[in-house]
């Protein structure tokens, strides 16, 4: 056993190409073909692309117009998260049913604890068994990594990629890590890369053998953390995923009231915080919740389900909806609540397929506000001059 590695198995699922895999179950002629999932405007962005695009250059996050131009036979597709979600659940329906402790990391990859696995059954022939299972009830190809830790077992399904398995074990972590670039290590970004690049550190051995406090002062505190998954030190632990994660608010009344209007108003202002704090964390909801308490202390409330979002003019239609349909006594109001959940971590794909980027543009511009000035410092004008007396606003629960 190495110095520092963990005694723990953890196997990392990811769906391969999961936006292109999914229009390819659904018209098997995109089969073998270069496929670029996003917006079809060329001010769009992709989204996802098939292993066939990305020969020609095509990544994600890539505007529209680029991907064309690096390979103009690719068949674009306008996204459709609708059917996304669908598919997610369905891959996470089958790993909650088998895993003993599994953790929905984003819509399209999973970490599993099976530690002591091997006791009983066997951690790899446990892990090809579900893998199978889920190619085979969802029709979508998935890879594994399994290892040590959560950062191995990632780096491990981006190395069994496409549609393989990988297993690395605990002797064996450095000979894995040493020579692959420094890029794979997770929570290094472009610009983490580049400082790195300019150094000459391209590999993880040369970043693993660094002096950690040399580390430390060029990359901040961020750069111990950095470094320890240089080295396989990753001691974060499996988070249990749970439908009852979710943010809320809630708006009790100073006096029990029946003015629509001005609760409809409320609802905007709600849903804008709600869906700030969303996109502030990086997280999106598929569940939306309204409550109505009446002056007698009669609750009601009414749940749906949707497609996964972080963005107000998708989540206030379902919210006035659901309050609609609750509010069918015509007594007076005294709380209406709103809980958001279902939550993954995510950046909000409809900047990928919305052909509108103005409206992508204005949420961005908003947020920045919000960020400087405080989460009062813009609204609609509609939730001018309201205020919410919430209990327990914007907080993550568990």
């Amino acid at each position: 056993m190495l110095p520092y590695i963990e005694n723990r198995t953890v196997v990392h699922f990811d769906l391969d190409t999961f936006f292109v895999a999914v229009e390819r179950l659904k018209n098997s002629e995109l089969n073998g073909l270069p496929i670029i999932v996003g917006g079809m405007s060329d001010r769009g962005v992709v989204a996802g692309c098939s292993y066939e695009a990305r020969t020609f250059g095509v990544h994600s996050a890539m505007p529209m117009r680029m991907a064309r131009s690096l390979c103009p036979d690719a068949i674009v597709i306008r996204g459709d998260m609708e059917q996304y979600t669908r598919y997610s659940n369905l891959v996470t329906d089958i790993i909650a049913e088998e895993s003993p402790i599994y953790e929905k990391a984003s819509i399209d990859e999973h970490y599993i604890d099976i530690t002591g696995m091997d006791k009983f059954f066997g951690s790899l022939k446990w892990s090809h068994e579900l893998r199978e299972r889920i190619i085979r009830e969802s029709g979508l190809p998935i890879s594994f990594g399994l290892s040590v830790n959560k950062t191995i077992s990632k780096i491990a399904t981006g190395q069994a990629k496409p549609n393989g398995e990988l297993q690395v074990v605990a002797p064996l972590v450095h000979e894995f890590l040493d020579p692959l670039s420094i890029a794979k290590i997770p929570g290094i970004g472009d610009k983490t890369y580049r400082l790195l690049r300019s150094m000459g550190i391209a590999y993880i051995q040369t970043l693993r053998q660094m002096p950690v406090e040399m580390v430390e002062q060029v990359l901040g505190k961020n750069g111990i953390i950095i470094w320890k998954k240089s080295n396989g030190i990753d001691h974060s632990a499996v988070e249990p995923y749970s439908e009852r994660k979710s943010i809320s608010s809630e708006t009790t009344f100073e006096q029990d009231t029946i003015n629509i209007p001005m609760i409809n108003d409320i609802l905007l202002k709600m849903v804008e915080k709600l869906s700030f704090q969303l996109r502030s964390k990086k997280k999106l909801t598929s569940c939306v919740t309204v409550k109505v308490r009446y002056a007698n202390f009669d609750t009601h409330t009414l749940q749906h389900r949707i497609p996964y979002t972080a963005f107000d003019h998708v989540l206030l239609p379902v919210v006035r909806s659901l309050f609609d349909r609750l509010y069918s006594r015509r007594m007076l109001i005294r709380l209406i609540g709103i809980k958001f959940s279902h939550l993954v971590s995510g950046v909000q794909q409809i900047n990928m397929f919305d052909d509108e980027p103005e409206t992508i543009s204005l949420y961005q511009a908003m947020d920045r506000i919000r960020n400087r000035f405080g989460v009062k410092a813009i609204t609609r004008a509609a939730a001018i001059g309201h205020n919410e007396d919430e209990d327990n606003p914007n907080l993550f629960k568990v």
